[in-house]
């Protein structure tokens, strides 16, 4: 099985929408928008996906990569400079970790349709994400993906892992910098 990937462009948007699988239908989904999210005290409701609708609409830069099996999109990934991250910037874990590099960019999360995990898909977006935020300047690419093997449960479900595994991000060339929690490392490939 041959996977493709792509800029998530504006008329990629139906593709988008099916690489989010059932949850394609839901407003409300997270729709990668939870680490861009206003603080808590404001009260506005937010069609998730209308934002991120108008997101990939009016970017300059395409926020996210999609991934295709057999011309299917099965999976997505956000891609963008770390300082448009709101909740990355913000968290003081990340920030005794992180170094002051205005060129960083980081990886958010992963969707990946559960008929075709375990083949690659995760670890063809994050490769893809890498070459896409070299294309535009990045001095580095980071991540806070989950170390399963850390992690005390038996079964993990899919949706827990929406911000990768560290077995990916190793698989794509990144090291650890540092870990917020036992299970949750902080991964970087210098560029």
């Amino acid at each position: 099985m041959t996977i493709v990937t792509r800029p998530a462009t504006p008329e990629r948007w139906d593709d988008v929408v099916a690489a989010f699988g059932r949850r394609g239908d839901d407003p409300g989904w997270c729709w990668c928008q939870r680490l861009l999210e206003l603080p808590p005290d404001d009260a506005t409701p937010t069609d998730n996906r209308a934002a991120l609708r108008h997101e990939v609409a009016s970017a300059s830069v395409p926020p996210g990569i999609l991934a295709y099996v057999e011309g299917t999109a099965v999976g997505w990934t956000r891609v963008v400079p770390r300082s448009a991250v709101p909740g990355v910037v913000r968290n003081r874990a990340l920030r005794r970790i992180l170094a002051d590099d205005p060129a960083a960019w980081w990886v958010t999360c992963f969707a990946v349709d559960r008929r075709y995990r375990s083949i690659g898909v995760a670890t063809e977006l994050l490769n893809a994400a890498v070459a896409h935020a070299r294309r535009y300047g990045a001095s580095a690419i980071e991540g806070h993906p989950v170390d399963i093997d850390a992690l005390q449960a038996e079964h993990v479900s899919g949706s827990a892992l929406f911000t990768g595994t560290m077995r990916t991000f190793i698989a794509a060339g990144f090291h650890e910098i540092g870990r917020t929690y036992p299970s949750r490392p902080v991964m970087r490939q210098d560029l």
